[in-house]
């Protein structure tokens, strides 16, 4: 089934054709330069330009075929961007006639292995690590995706954009620490790895952004080191605990997924620690990572194909459950 794919959770105007795992078109237009001085995403700047940029996007991609579905996110997300989307594709799927599909973001990410060659077979371990959320899906099988872990306060994503913000780097944190951190020792500062040695498959990084906080206040010591601590801080605990719930749970996949999976370090350290514990490691593209329209259209077309339909009077929802 050619899917049309329509993501606009947050700052990212997304939109997809996928057939059959193969991305026909896919549109992606970032935000970052309009939010950049607020330091974070304003949910009306981010909604207005929504609205100016979907339709010449979504022409764009109509270009490369008919789809015969749409797939539109609708939670979790900021919830005048999702609106938008959510309004889009119900307004083009019923003038088409076409079958519309609700999609759960967080879902789409660990989907987004899909998009592989080859890709993952369930049952594997996804780890979901972006700027809202970070947590973990054990898929058992296709379409099936059941929460093991998450974070009890801040995402990896977030720890990264308040860490840079205390160093006075831009927004986003993630990649501007990553370019901080070039050179720098990432052994130079014992930073607290919140919840390493926990038994349990949730996280937790409010504890290291306030280490980090205390430690630019007693000294004003080397950025780029500061930078590499805090990264390798974030990468330890994801990839340690993604790792050992998949051996708890007898996976022998692990995915990788959301905007924290396009992080060097991240991705190094999971293959790292993937390959010791004889675990195969799925990582997509570094724009597959991050919210994308791609994603969206896969997961739409499991739920397709499991028989999932839609009504016009699905809504939007700013929460994850």
């Amino acid at each position: 089934m050619r899917v049309l794919g329509i993501d606009t959770s947050c700052d990212e105007t997304s939109i997809a054709l996928v057939e059959r795992r193969r991305i026909l078109a896919h549109i992606v237009h970032g935000q970052h330069a309009l939010h950049e001085r607020f330091r974070g995403v304003v949910p009306e700047i981010a909604a207005r330009a929504h609205v100016e940029r979907l339709l010449p996007a979504l022409e764009r991609v109509l270009a490369s075929g008919a789809p015969e579905a749409v797939a539109v996110t609708n939670r979790p997300g900021l919830i005048g961007p999702l609106l938008v989307g959510l309004s889009a594709a119900k307004a083009f799927a019923f003038v088409k006639g076409l079958p519309l599909v609700a999609v759960h973001h967080l879902e789409a990410h660990a989907a987004a292995a899909y998009l592989l060659d080859p890709p993952p077979e369930p049952p594997f371990l996804a780890l979901i690590a972006s700027g809202g959320h970070t947590l973990l899906y054990d898929v058992e099988e296709r379409g099936s995706y059941r929460r093991v872990g998450q974070t009890l306060d801040d995402a990896a994503g977030e720890c990264f954009d308040k860490v840079a913000a205390l160093l006075g780097l831009p927004h986003p944190g993630g990649p501007a620490i990553e370019r901080a951190g070039v050179g720098g020792d990432p052994a130079a500062f014992a930073l607290p790895r919140p919840l390493l040695d926990d038994k349990g498959d949730d996280f937790s990084f409010s504890g290291l952004k306030t280490a980090v906080l205390y430690l630019l206040r007693r000294q004003t010591p080397p950025l780029a080191d500061v930078a590499a601590s805090a990264q390798e801080a974030i990468a330890d605990v994801l990839t340690h605990k993604a790792v050992r719930a998949a051996r708890r749970l007898g996976r022998t996949r692990l995915v990788l997924g959301g905007g924290v999976a396009a992080n060097t370090r991240v991705r190094e350290l999971a293959a790292e620690r993937a390959r010791a514990a004889g675990i195969d490691l799925f990582v997509p593209p570094r724009p597959l990572c991050t919210d994308n329209a791609a994603m969206i259209a896969v997961r739409g077309a499991e739920l397709l194909e499991a028989g999932v339909r839609d009504t016009l009077a699905i809504d939007a929802d700013p929460y994850s459950e």
